[in-house]
Order: structure tokens, then sequence, then C-alpha cells
């Protein structure tokens, strides 16, 4: 892209949903949940997974009880992040293909980014540090109210960078999270997902190898 092209058409902001948009940690979490399920002489399976997938942590705290992990919802939550955490410190993981390279064209043009999920602060922010000084808004668990579907999450970082919303663009692969982005007025590109997100949601589908700044440029400023 040209440093002479003009930024008028630029949005204020790209804001990205974290697991199965920016990377995939979702085996880390299931590694967790099969943990806790397993002393408790319980099973966490795929569709359990798949039950709470792109939801707010508490369904899936919630689905741990209905397993039979027999605790408190503080108490399995704060388990749940310990041995998430400890997965973390036994792994390596990097961003999704393509959007590293995605997300260097953005920080060069100057646009804003922020992540936006459902899951934990602490895991957003670990994300974050994968590429320093990129993300200026982190929104998880710890910030919002109401999650995905809601528009909460979507809003408040647009907030935290200082944008309309309605300028905004959010990259997401989930159905709740598509509604939370639109309805915060974004507009919204699709990418592949666990959950198939319905055809009539979204503004744009991509794979994530074949997002760039030019395509969404295009989108943002296409009628």
């Amino acid at each position: 892209m040209s440093k002479n092209e003009s930024t008028s058409n630029y949005p204020a902001a790209i804001l990205f949903d974290h697991d199965g948009t920016l990377v995939d940690t979702e085996p880390l979490w299931e590694a967790a949940k099969q943990r806790i399920a397993a002393e408790h002489n319980a099973t966490w399976t795929s569709e359990d997974t798949l039950a709470v997938l792109g939801y707010s942590i508490r369904k899936t705290l919630e689905q741990l009880q209905k397993v039979g992990v027999d605790l408190p919802l503080p108490e399995i939550e704060k388990k749940l992040i310990t041995y998430m955490m400890e997965e973390f410190s036994r792994s390596s993981y990097d961003f999704l293909p393509g959007i590293r390279p995605l997300l260097d064209e953005i920080h060069q043009a100057g646009i804003p980014m922020g992540i936006v999920t459902n899951a934990t602060t602490a895991v957003a922010q670990r994300t974050s540090e994968l590429a320093p000084g990129y993300f200026t808004a982190l929104i998880g668990d710890q910030q919002t109210t109401h999650p995905k579907p809601n528009p909460e999450p979507y809003l408040l970082g647009a907030k935290k960078l200082g944008v309309d919303p309605t300028q905004c663009v959010a990259v997401e692969d989930s159905p709740s999270g598509v509604q939370s982005a639109l309805a915060a007025g974004m507009k919204v590109i699709v990418v592949p997902g666990e959950v198939p997100v319905p055809e009539d949601l979204g503004h744009a589908r991509m794979q994530h190898e074949e997002l760039t700044l030019a395509k969404i440029l295009n989108m943002n400023n296409s009628k």
C-alpha cells in the first residue's frame, strides 16, 4: 500500500475475536476441562465443547457442572484458569496462518487494533504478547457483565480505543461473536470456525490466509 494513500477510507479500528480467529488455544482449554472432569470421575466430550463454543466462560462452568463436576461455579472457574495457564506454560503457540502478516500490515498502516473475547482476559493478554504494541484494547471476561452475543464487549472495545463503533471492522468466527459485533454497529468479516455462522450474518467471508488489509478496506468501503 502506498505511503501516500489517503487514510480517509480506513476503518477507525479493527477488532479481533480471540480463539479461532487470531489463535487456536482450544486444545489447551480442552485439556484443562478434561482434567477437571476426570478429577470428578466425569467425562468432557467434543459435544460439550461445541455446546459452549463462542459463549461466556460461565456457560463452560455450568456445562462442567452438568457433566458431573460437583463444585460451586467460582471454584470450577479457579481450577479451569489455573489448569489452563499450566497448559500454556507447557506449550508454545502462535497466530493462525495468515494472521501475523495481516497484523503487521494493519500496524504499519497505523490502524488501532483490539482483542474482544468471551474468554479470560489473562489469555487475551498472553496472545497480545505475541505482537507487542499491536493491540491497544483487550476486552475479556474481566471487563464485561454481558458477554457475546450481547454487543457490550465490542462497544467496550471501541470505547477503549476512543473510536465510533459504527466505523470499526470486526473479524469473527462464531455466531455469537458475529451477532455481538453486528449489534454494536460494526462491519464484520467472518472466518471459518468450529460452529458455522449462518450465511445471512456478516458482511464478508474469508479464509484466514486470504485476509489482507486491502481486502478489509475493500469490504469496509463497499456499499
